[in-house]
């Protein structure tokens, strides 16, 4: 399956049998003062630092999370998205709990983008999946719902489930909607990794739809973070796994790496390009 999302004028092409597509997570408040500090005074310069930096390290997509205490985001979620794409053509990932804020963001954009996100709560569904229908938006779907989050990896297929059939109901492509399986931290569930990954393998399995997540939610509050998030993320690329929301300086070498395993790098091109590129 095959979900297209849209820059200016840039396409990223995200396909349930073609190489991981990177999402960029860094252009987040949380745990960097300095991105509140300057988006409190709408000086961009950091956000558009992020940005180019994530790029350089291999980024395909953006996420844009501008949430703090005290922010208005339905006034400052549009102002970041218009000036990343006044200076970068490449697709975003609209990050907001806020709805109000999501639609005004794509009242702004160019392109088509992806919301981050929906989930199978009722509410969820029906304030998000009409404002991604009206802009032709894609959807991240989360695998929780009214009852919460679930352990039993089948419960978060039929979750997963649910979303997909809302929203084709709503109109929205199937293809529009990427799952996200949860990923949860290891130190607190010893079995939250295998949870998760038996979800990725069960949604590409039996629906076939593109499948994200937050790659370093599993190594919270654990030393050497890198190792374990970097054995993670192989396990999930090799189930199914195809546009974790990353900070790409620390995956990019990995998923290349995958990529070249799993027989989607011809000659090992993307692969020695990235390499050749850092140096």
């Amino acid at each position: 399956m095959i979900t297209i999302l849209k820059g200016r004028s840039k396409e990223v092409v995200i396909d349930t049998e073609g190489p991981v597509v990177i999402i960029g997570e860094s252009i987040n408040p949380t745990r960097r003062k300095k991105l509140v500090s300057t988006l409190q005074e709408h000086n961009f310069d950091f956000v558009l630092e992020l940005a180019k930096n994530q790029i350089d390290e291999g980024a395909d997509v953006l996420d844009v999370n501008v949430g703090f205490p005290g922010v208005d985001d339905v006034k400052l979620l549009p102002e970041t998205v218009k000036v990343l794409q006044d200076n970068f053509d490449v697709p975003l990932c609209l990050d907001s709990p806020n709805p109000a804020a999501i639609e005004a963001a794509l009242r702004a954009a160019e392109g088509k983008c992806l919301i981050n996100s929906v989930n199978g709560e009722e509410r969820s569904l029906q304030s998000l999946l009409p404002i991604a229908r009206e802009f032709g938006a894609a959807i991240i779907g989360l695998c929780m719902d009214d009852d919460g989050i679930t352990h039993d990896p089948d419960k978060r297929l039929s979750i997963a489930e649910k979303i997909i059939e809302r929203a084709v109901r709503e109109g929205i492509k199937a293809e529009d909607v990427i799952i996200d399986p949860l990923a949860m931290a290891v130190s607190a569930d010893p079995r939250a990794c295998i949870v998760t990954l038996e979800t990725i393998r069960l949604v590409h399995q039996e629906l076939g739809h593109n499948i994200t997540q937050g790659a370093s939610n599993i190594s919270f509050g654990l030393p050497d973070r890198e190792s374990l998030n970097a054995a993670y993320m192989a396990m999930s690329i090799f189930n199914g796994l195809t546009c974790p929301i990353a900070n790409p300086e620390k995956i990019t070498s990995i998923v290349r790496a995958a990529d070249l395993v799993l027989g989607r790098d011809d000659y090992a091109v993307r692969f020695v390009d990235y390499f050749q590129r850092r140096q």
